[in-house]
């Protein structure tokens, strides 16, 4: 699809809504969960889940605009500071910071994953961009690794938080 814009024709991103309800929204639940963690705040569900399915639906419509890609990756983050802070009742600069990581974390795991399965499944770019399920499937394993993140991330959280109520 495309859309003149001051002269200028422009290609809309287009993300099948199968790919938003498999991969985004588990995607950025697991970057809202892991940001939880990294702030402080305690893991409500309700909250996490309904945070990432708002991030996801966004991320799919600013995606959709005519802006350069990664913008999208910006929008989120100020997003996800600003409901850390407001319905997590999250600390400004901390959660400023778990924002930054979270993403950072998502980034990194992504293209760890994309790396290393890729070249062992003998999967191209191209072969990402067409076939739907090859990139769901390539896909879910950056949001299993930055959800067992956030889970490990909590209990070393937990456990030394108990470790240090011993001693006092």
């Amino acid at each position: 699809m495309q859309l003149c814009l001051f002269g200028k024709a422009v290609r809309f991103i287009n993300i099948p809504w199968i790919a938003l309800l498999l991969q985004g929204i588990p995607e950025l639940t697991a970057v809202t969960t892991l940001a939880c963690v990294i702030a402080r705040i305690p893991l409500n569900w309700r909250k996490i889940l309904l945070i990432g399915i708002v991030l996801a639906f966004i991320s799919y419509g600013v995606r959709l605009l005519p802006i350069p890609f990664g913008v999208h990756l910006f929008v989120l983050i100020i997003l996800l500071f600003i409901a850390l802070v407001s319905l997590g009742k999250g600390d400004f600069s901390l959660s400023l910071i778990a924002s930054l990581l979270s993403f950072l974390a998502l980034v990194i795991f992504e293209l760890v994953s994309l790396s290393l399965l890729m070249p062992v499944f003998g999967v191209t770019p191209e072969t990402l961009l067409t076939n739907l399920v090859i990139r769901i499937a390539i896909g879910e394993p950056q949001v299993i690794l930055t959800f067992c993140s956030a889970f490990l991330l909590n209990r070393l959280i937990q456990k030394k938080g108990s470790s240090v109520n011993e001693f006092h």
